[in-house]
């Protein structure tokens, strides 16, 4: 009976403590989307941003997650460069990299863009414990096809340098599509963002699982 007693008494404590549950009960993953405006959700409702809208499909397809919002609207990859180590927090599981569009629209030299999304890329990749996805971008049709062969490449070549998984295009299927974007023909609006969510939600899936496997 004593003993009864005394084991009785340990699963009451445990339980109290929480030690019977899951960890990945307790915790839920987390995601950063670290980007510009794009990310940051300008011009769309509140729960219609690219994160807010992510958090939604990752949690209706039983993934327990956290989307942080790690955008800002205007920003370059110089900009993200110069705040990452305090904008993506080193408890992230998963970082899908989004910038560069800004830069192709001021015109910035693709050299510059490529020595940033490298270092950006690099800075990431030796965090033991995060997944990184690299959201890729096009330059303009009105950069012209000489900056356009110099921007374009850019994000396959360091996906595979750095051994990252690529998302080609963020915009896919909503570029150029006027029913899917804002007035201004650029930033999508909460439509276009269903459809960016959609499309990348398998390879956000993927680096889930795979921040969820022993390294």
């Amino acid at each position: 009976m004593q003993r009864f007693q005394s084991l009785l008494a340990f699963v009451t404590i445990g339980l109290g403590l929480g030690l019977a549950a899951p960890a990945s009960a307790q915790e839920p993953r987390e995601v950063v989307a670290f980007g510009d405006s794009l990310s940051a959700g300008y011009g769309v409702g509140p729960g219609e941003s690219f994160p807010e809208q992510l958090q939604a499909a990752l949690t209706g397809a039983g993934h327990p997650v956290k989307v942080v919002n790690a955008g800002v609207s205007g920003d370059t990859t110089t900009g993200g460069l110069a705040r990452l180590d305090w904008s993506v927090p080193a408890t992230a599981d998963v970082v899908i990299v989004e910038l560069g569009a800004n830069d192709a629209l001021r015109g910035i030299s693709p050299e510059v863009t490529r020595t940033n999304l490298d270092a950006i890329l690099a800075k990431l990749t030796t965090r033991a414990n995060t997944q990184v996805i690299l959201a890729g971008m096009l330059a303009p049709p009105n950069m012209g096809p000489e900056y356009a062969s110099a921007f374009n490449p850019i994000y396959g070549e360091l996906a595979a340098k750095h051994g990252v998984p690529l998302y080609p295009f963020f915009l896919e299927g909503v570029a150029s599509v006027p029913t899917l974007n804002q007035a201004d023909y650029m930033h999508p609006n909460a439509q276009g963002v269903a459809v960016i969510v959609k499309s990348m939600l398998p390879i956000v899936e993927e680096a889930l699982k795979n921040a969820s496997a022993p390294s």
